[in-house]
């Protein structure tokens, strides 16, 4: 097998004997960093919305033999009851596999009219002191239900999370995770996002190959990418340069998204057909996925299943006032 970190192009033998190969990948544009157990890449299948769509994904898993590092959830901790985290919590323990459930409200869906304009407004974020009491209301709710990952998608609810983490208010190994919705999209804006208490940042599915290694100059901060994304996020398929986003990006989660398939945030019993059946192609995808890494003898690298920590990251200071409130 080759070294993961230069794969093999794809098509490369049969273009050059036309004159029409593909530029060899530079050596100085892949990244230097690793996840601390010296994996380059994890897995992650998103918007498993509750118990169902869970047994879903760990049967077609199984079936499909597609490992699994973490699960994430897209509608909110407050869309489940405490019995339904907890089955979540248990069946991904069961697993050895990191369960990651997003914080509510957000501005999407409160009274704000500006997110529904053209614009776009506030997005995602926590509106008022009463948003931000909500999501990290959400947060201790589910940790204290032992789910140990949690995902945001607001810059103060970033930062007081970590805060409360770093004070001992919250258990030490939470990982805090940073949505698709607000993803940075230049090295500076990544290291931000990491100083304020990132172990994981959903970069946007549209950056180039450059721009990654660009990130990793600045940050080692593990990144999400999807690999094929919702229609509302790009749509966009880039199976064929998942190679390439490894040996650029690492220590890189793969996403397996779905384009072309309808809205299921927040999720319910109305929507039951499509989130199951969703959340199933997901894991499909990410065979496909799987199966092109090794064709290009690229599959290596892949971190042991289980692991979920990110290494030592860099942290703006926490003030003294909220250390002193542990």
């Amino acid at each position: 097998m080759t070294d993961s970190r230069i794969p093999r192009l794809p098509g490369h033998s049969q273009l050059n004997l036309l004159g029409l190969a593909v530029p060899q990948p530079r050596s100085e544009d892949a990244s230097p960093h690793s996840f601390p157990d010296g994996g380059q890449w994890r897995t992650e299948i998103p918007s498993v919305e509750g118990p169902e769509a869970l047994a879903a994904v760990l049967a077609e898993s199984h079936r499909l033999d597609v490992p699994i590092h973490r699960i994430s959830q897209g509608s909110g901790i407050w869309m489940l009851t405490d019995a339904e985290i907890t089955e979540m919590v248990d069946a991904c323990a069961a697993g050895d596999i990191e369960l990651c459930l997003f914080t509510g409200p957000r501005a999407t869906w409160d009274i704000g009219a500006g997110t529904r304009t053209p614009a776009g407004g506030t997005g995602p974020r926590a509106l008022g002191h009463s948003g931000l009491a909500g999501c990290v209301e959400d947060a201790v709710r589910a940790i204290e239900l032992g789910v140990r990952c949690i995902l945001v998608a607001d810059e103060g609810v970033l930062w007081v999370l970590h805060q409360l983490r770093a004070a001992g208010n919250l258990p030490a190994d939470t990982t805090l995770k940073l949505s698709a919705l607000i993803g940075p999209v230049n090295p500076a804006a990544v290291a931000v996002y990491e100083r304020l208490g990132a172990d994981s940042i959903n970069v946007p599915s549209d950056l180039t190959a450059a721009h990654f290694t660009e990130i990793r100059r600045t940050s080692r901060v593990p990144l999400d990418l999807y690999v094929e994304t919702p229609d509302d996020l790009g749509g966009y398929v880039r199976m064929y340069e998942a190679a390439e986003l490894i040996r650029r990006a690492a220590p890189i989660y793969l996403k397996f998204g779905l384009s072309k398939a309808p809205g299921i945030y927040p999720s319910g019993a109305h929507l039951r057909e499509t989130v199951v059946a969703t959340a199933r192609e997901r894991v499909r995808r990410g065979r496909l996925v799987l199966d092109l890494l090794r064709r290009l003898d690229s599959d290596g690298g892949m971190s042991p299943l289980g692991a979920r920590l990110p290494g030592e990251l860099e942290r703006f200071p926490v003030p003294e006032s909220a250390v002193a409130l542990s």
